[in-house]
């Protein structure tokens, strides 16, 4: 798909647009149909464009996603101007050897146990769609444009929003 000026953003761009975003919301159905968001520290986006979370087996979430596996992920990057909306499918995998790839010593504040730890669980999410909203300028340039429109009565033009192809 289109944005308005006309591009498609690729998986690579995509990959490019959240690498340095590291927390990110996901966001489930809860059992009573009401969502549930919670940060994410994001351990990968591969060449496919899926998205890689570790995970506690006993969570909450894990359940919630084995009842509806539908997800949305949302990264922010304020100081950039670059929001990202991904709609996917959620999978609880158990895979040693991707635990082992995906490893970082950061992890083990949540998994003490290492990478042997019995809870330790990857969600990887298969992503289907994503929305971006992204502007280059600064903030002053931002903040500048919103006073302009104000005075003008014309409407603030917040930069480009498109879709991405995955």
């Amino acid at each position: 798909m289109e944005n308005s000026k006309g591009t498609v953003k690729t998986k690579g761009e995509f990959k490019e647009m959240v690498k340095d975003i590291r927390v990110a919301m996901l966001c489930t159905h809860s059992a009573d149909g009401h969502i549930h968001s919670r940060p994410m520290g994001t351990t990968e986006v591969d060449d496919e464009g899926n998205i890689w979370f570790f995970t506690r087996e006993s969570s909450p979430k894990t359940e919630e996603i084995e009842d509806n596996p539908d997800v949305c992920i949302c990264y922010s990057a304020p100081d950039d101007n670059t929001y990202v909306s991904v709609m996917g499918t959620a999978q609880l995998i158990h895979d040693p050897k991707k635990i082992e790839k995906l490893w970082n010593p950061l992890i083990k504040v949540w998994f003490p146990e290492g990478k042997d730890d019995p809870e330790l669980l990857l969600i990887k999410i298969d992503t289907h769609s994503a929305e971006y909203w992204d502007s280059s300028s600064s903030k002053m340039v931002v903040l500048f444009n919103m006073a302009k429109a104000l005075v003008t009565g014309k409407e603030y033009n917040e930069g480009e929003y498109g879709k991405i192809n995955l």
